[in-house]
């Protein structure tokens, strides 16, 4: 079951947690699509931009895709800089990066980090000529500064010629799949922390004072740290919105099973 997102001009996009930002000439039918693939059997939603037409800036909807990831790939190809529509993306995707509000995992695809870095070689011929044909010379220090700060992230080098691109592409989406996994659920791995103290302070002053109050806070909280574990792992099984229905109807049913004990 296909679980991407694609951008439009006149749609809003699905829910999604990565947005794959990548030289569609050059990637779109070959490793962009063997990631996209990848990563969408493992249950993770993915935002590909399939819009071929492209005019000087990005649209607001592909703004907002970006904004709304919790995890941006970049692929980078020999002639990504090319494109001021994938450098564009990339300052977006690096302004929610430095808020801590998305992860960004760069794929370096048939071109050295080096070469982003300090864009030499063909990242080199691109900015010559976006240095000759932009009289945004502000935009252009920005694209630049923005490579050097992608290409410092830790990521992934494609150009292992002892490992096929098949075991790199299972590679990166585990990665992915665990960085969003531990996203997805630290919120609640610090609630859940902060419960199983409370419940442990509350055993110590039930066993000093016992009492029917102090027994039935303790079995509250320990009940509150069962609710958000099970809440841990529905996050981590990526249950589906019918699933999580099918499940809440049978909660409803068997809310007795969940009573304190008896004193």
């Amino acid at each position: 079951m296909a679980r991407s997102s694609s951008s439009s001009s006149n749609t809003t996009p699905q829910k999604h947690e990565v947005f794959i930002s990548f030289r569609s000439e050059e990637t779109r039918k070959t490793f962009t699509s063997h990631l996209n693939g990848a990563l969408e059997r493992v249950d993770i939603i993915t935002y590909v931009d399939k819009n071929l037409e492209r005019g000087d800036e990005i649209p607001t909807t592909l703004v907002r895709a970006i904004e709304e990831a919790k995890l941006s790939v970049i692929v980078f190809s020999k002639n990504y800089a090319d494109s001021k529509w994938c450098l564009d993306e990339l300052v977006k995707i690096l302004e929610r990066g430095r808020t801590k509000r998305q992860i960004i995992v760069p794929v370096f695809y048939g071109v050295d980090p080096s070469d982003v870095r300090n864009q030499r070689g063909s990242y080199a011929e691109a900015f010559a000529k976006h240095e000759t044909n932009s009289e945004d010379k502000t935009k252009v220090r920005e694209w630049r500064n923005a490579l050097v700060e992608a290409a410092n992230y830790s990521g992934w080098d494609c150009n292992d010629v002892n490992r096929t691109e098949f075991e790199i592409v299972e590679e990166i989406t585990k990665d992915v799949l665990e960085k969003l996994d531990r996203a997805n659920v630290s919120d609640l791995d610090r609630q859940i922390a902060k419960m199983e103290q409370l419940a442990r302070l509350q055993d110590q002053f039930y066993h000093s004072i016992i009492t029917v109050e102090n027994l039935k806070n303790r079995n509250a909280t320990i009940q509150r740290v069962r609710e958000l574990k099970m809440e841990r792992s529905i996050r981590l099984l990526r249950l589906t919105p019918d699933m999580l229905s099918y499940m809440n109807q049978n909660n409803d049913n068997d809310d007795d099973d969940y009573l304190f004990p008896s004193f």
